[in-house]
């Protein structure tokens, strides 16, 4: 059991795929890290030995800016646009989204799944 920036890789993955459990790991960033340390991709996390697990946590480590500290990093941007008054920073302050979708028909959960057709409120009005 193998854990790396305070996340615990699960048992039975293979490790490239394990390691994409750490939040700001992706498949491609797995296999950099993989290839850095010496590591094969093919071994379990259950069947990796101490010092090649120590390889990939310090690979990590060193090189990568992971959980907490990229969480808070991506938190401060946000609050950023925020203060700045930016357009992407109010599209965050109102939980729509900010990268140019269109909201006419898609974002539906994000504004609390409001379907709004003609007559909708006056067919229930005239029945009662």
């Amino acid at each position: 059991m193998a854990r790396i920036a305070g996340v615990t890789l699960p048992a039975r993955k293979r490790t490239d795929i394990a390691l994409t459990y750490i939040y700001g790991i992706g498949d491609i960033t797995a296999k950099k890290i993989i290839a850095e340390a010496g590591v094969s991709p093919d071994v379990r996390v259950q069947d990796l030995t101490e010092i090649q697990a120590n390889k990939l946590r310090e690979v990590v480590e060193k090189n990568f800016r992971v959980e907490g500290e990229l969480k808070r990093e991506v938190m401060s941007n946000i609050k950023r646009l925020k203060e700045v008054g930016s357009y992407r920073g109010s599209r965050h302050t109102r939980n729509l989204p900010a990268r140019g979708q269109r909201t006419k028909t898609n974002s539906r959960t994000v504004r609390g799944n409001v379907r709004r057709t003609m007559g909708s409120g006056k067919r229930k009005l005239e029945k009662t």
